[in-house]
């Protein structure tokens, strides 16, 4: 069983998502210690790139600071191994294609199962591009998450049944980024997933909100959360780690319906 389904496996998964090194990787530790601690069932790290297409200026303005900051791999890499010393939950990184090539791909992927990451999620790589990457994540037992987006109509179900560790599914059109509402047809793609996998699937983006997180979770296995996150760190730096528990505690208990 993939170590990721483990989040799964206990009712609905509340997953935050953290860009690494904003405002500094200190900073990200004790946010993942306290998401962990109030109720986050797995945990997404943003590796930060220069061009981070799927994300809204939240999330972008998270990269920069990290970057401008003197983030890299290497240090994210550090980062996972000290939090691995007490962190049991999965964790996985999200990242975007380039930044793995730039790495070498073997290497990057070799690195991940050695610390301790159990998927990656790359946002801009096509399906039908994946081979580039998953003989060597299979390699080295560590999932490639699929995403589904409203835009995938008749590969929903191709994607479905080849999917690894958790289906991302992507609530709306567009980038990252709160949002009021979401007006997407969800429940008819979780149909068409349901029928083709037994993989869980969670969804994200524009979602903030503990009666946003709670629909999603009634109708998938989980529910996804970034910008919102992200705004607490923009706004309170290296005192936000107490802020997003907070936060965090009550999207976790809003799912568990």
């Amino acid at each position: 069983m993939s170590k990721i389904a483990e989040a799964f496996k206990n009712g609905k998964a509340f997953i935050p998502f953290i860009t690494c090194g904003d405002p500094d990787l200190e900073t990200t530790a004790a946010v993942v210690r306290a998401a962990v601690a109030n109720g986050a069932s797995l945990i997404e790290l943003g590796i930060p790139f220069s061009d981070p297409t799927a994300e809204g200026p939240v999330i972008q303005g998270a990269n920069l600071r990290a970057l401008n900051g003197g983030v890299t791999t290497d240090k994210v890499f550090d980062l996972v191994r000290e939090l691995r010393t007490d962190v049991t939950v999965p964790m996985v990184f999200m990242t975007y294609a380039n930044v793995v090539f730039s790495y070498g791909a073997e290497k990057f992927i070799s690195t991940c199962a050695e610390i301790g990451i159990d998927g990656l999620i790359l946002p801009d790589l096509p399906f039908e591009e994946k081979d580039e990457f998953l003989p060597i994540c299979h390699q080295y037992d560590v999932d490639l998450i699929s995403l589904i987006a409203p835009t995938s109509e008749n590969r929903i179900a191709m994607i479905a049944k080849e999917a690894e560790g958790f289906i991302y599914l992507v609530s709306s059109l567009g980038v990252t980024g709160v949002r009021s509402e979401i007006k997407t047809d969800l429940e008819s793609i979780v149909k068409v997933i349901r029928e083709n996998t037994t993989t869980p699937c969670a969804i994200g983006f524009g979602i903030s909100t503990p009666e946003q997180a709670a629909k999603m979770a009634a109708i998938s296995d989980g529910a996804i959360v970034g910008s919102a996150i992200i705004k607490f760190l923009e706004k309170h730096g290296k005192d936000a780690p107490s802020y997003v528990g907070e936060y965090v505690k009550s999207m976790a208990d809003a799912i568990q319906i």
